[in-house]
């Protein structure tokens, strides 16, 4: 395999190499850009109806109009064609799809994703697709959601359905974006669609996000056999506050919790102890080999979760000193590790991505790795020029990308990133109030202006690209080196 060192951009880390054959992308989710939530047949989801709900999002936001992506989406492809992005991330809305989470495919939904999928290869885009990013149609919700298993088959059965109409549109498929989130944001922590605070729904809602996967893994494989298909897994790197055992303990108990309870059963086939420790009163056993008919984890459940993929999805945000909670049996406490400079109060911390990668190379699975999002917020604005400057995100992306290319000089199998996200969007509870983008949206004109760090990011993907091509490019007989 082709490598290239990326000293070919002075911008970027001596150490980081990257193959030939790397993706370079940007990643976007249906409800935080389409709108047009009333059109085309699309079907009410759970975040309709969280977004709607009194107090749940900043100052009220919805998703109803977004970006407009699904009128704007030529332009918006024509955008990334004109920055140079190779690859686009983007995810299917279920709700849009599948309006009530059973039956046939709505026509006009298929035809929308079919033209913008062609859109992407006529502009030489390359999409990786994700068939689940949290918008679960809320006539599912009204029958029990994710906490309830036949969710997880209805899911397998819109996968089926889903890889027969768009399957030979795209090679790599991602089935479920950050179980975690979807589990635990919206059943624990309420702050996410469908806004609950319950564990004995959290735990299910988790296991049955797995399953989903196995399931949905299934039919691409029986439908779409020479499909690529993975999970994206949010993971956080965790350390001790202290060296005390008190803070060593706190940081096994939130990893369990919030990174093992979905990277164990996937890639190791069980649930680890820690785990089970944490969330056994909810029904989580190690295998369920023993389980009656009535429990969490039913007999061959893990070997259709665990069923082998082709890649790992990998999301990273977070790096975070954990500390023991005040108490015995005192949640523990977090913080993210400075600087943390984001709008969100996220740290700027690139070794934190290095090691998580090399963890879950070292630890989990031999398959290759895509960083599928990884991105920070600031306040950006439009200053009297008309221009967007965001030197802290090209500092941030100049870091995290140079660890990326680490990792691979160290022996990870990293075949891609995707930047989160390509234009400021709906951040979810966060509404319009915290910007992602490369591309900075004024959302009354639904205005597009590129920031300064999408012309550093086009500029480095060229430079990379085109060094590592030059390398690959052998020198014949009597040729000048």
């Amino acid at each position: 395999m082709t490598t290239q060192s990326a000293t070919a951009h002075p911008g970027l880390s001596s150490g980081a190499t990257f193959p030939a054959d790397f993706a370079w992308g940007v990643a976007t989710a249906a409800y935080q850009i389409e709108g047009a939530v009333n059109e085309g047949g699309r079907g009410k989801s759970i975040w309709d109806t969280f977004s709607h709900q009194p107090g749940t999002t900043i100052h009220g936001d919805n998703g109803d109009i977004a970006c407009d992506h699904y009128h704007r989406w030529e332009a918006d492809l024509d955008l990334m064609a004109e920055l140079g992005i190779p690859a686009y991330r983007l995810s299917l809305s279920w709700s849009r799809l599948q309006p009530s989470g059973t039956g046939p495919l709505n026509p006009e939904g298929v035809r929308f994703y079919r033209e913008l999928l062609e859109g992407c290869t006529a502009r030489g885009i390359t999409p990786y697709v994700t068939l689940y990013h949290w918008d679960l149609p809320q006539a599912l919700q009204d029958d029990g959601g994710w906490p309830a298993r036949h969710t997880a088959y209805r899911f397998g059965e819109y996968s089926g359905l889903v890889a027969e109409a768009l399957g030979d549109l795209a090679e790599h498929w991602i089935t479920i974006n950050e179980p975690m989130c979807a589990a635990f944001l919206g059943h624990s922590w309420g702050m996410q669609a469908p806004g609950f605070k319950d564990d004995s729904l959290a735990v299910p809602a988790a296991h049955h996000l797995l399953l989903a996967h196995g399931l949905a893994l299934g039919e691409f494989r029986a439908r779409r056999p020479k499909a690529k298909v993975g999970i994206t897994n949010i993971v956080g790197n965790l350390n001790p506050a202290t060296d005390t055992e008190a803070d060593r303990q706190a940081t096994e108990y939130w990893d369990a919790v919030s990174n093992r309870i979905f990277l164990d059963p996937v890639y190791r086939g069980r649930y680890a102890d820690t785990t089970i420790a944490a969330y056994g009163r909810y029904g989580l056993t190690a295998t369920g080999e023993d389980a009656g008919p009535r429990d969490l984890v039913q007999p061959g459940d893990l070997a259709i979760i665990s069923a082998p993929g082709d890649f790992a999805g990998v999301n990273h945000y977070t790096n975070m000193l954990v500390s023991a909670g005040p108490g015995d049996g005192a949640a523990p406490n977090w913080t993210h590790v400075q600087p943390a400079p984001s709008s969100f109060g996220w740290s700027n911390t690139p070794e934190a991505l290095k090691a998580v990668l090399k963890r879950v190379a070292s630890e989990y699975t031999g398959l290759p790795l895509y960083v599928t999002e990884n991105g920070v917020t600031f306040h950006d604005y439009v200053d009297p020029n008309g221009e967007v400057r965001d030197p802290e995100r090209i500092d941030y992306l100049r870091g995290y990308i140079s660890a990326v290319g680490e990792a691979i000089a160290d022996g990870v199998d990293v075949r891609g990133y995707f930047a989160w996200s390509f234009m400021d969007n709906f951040e979810w509870a966060e509404g319009y109030d915290k910007r992602f983008g490369l591309v900075y949206v004024d959302y009354g004109t639904q205005t597009r202006i590129p920031k300064q760090s999408a012309y550093w990011y086009r500029d480095t993907i060229a430079a990379v690209r085109g060094a590592t091509a030059q390398a690959a490019t052998p020198v014949t007989a009597g040729a000048p080196a």
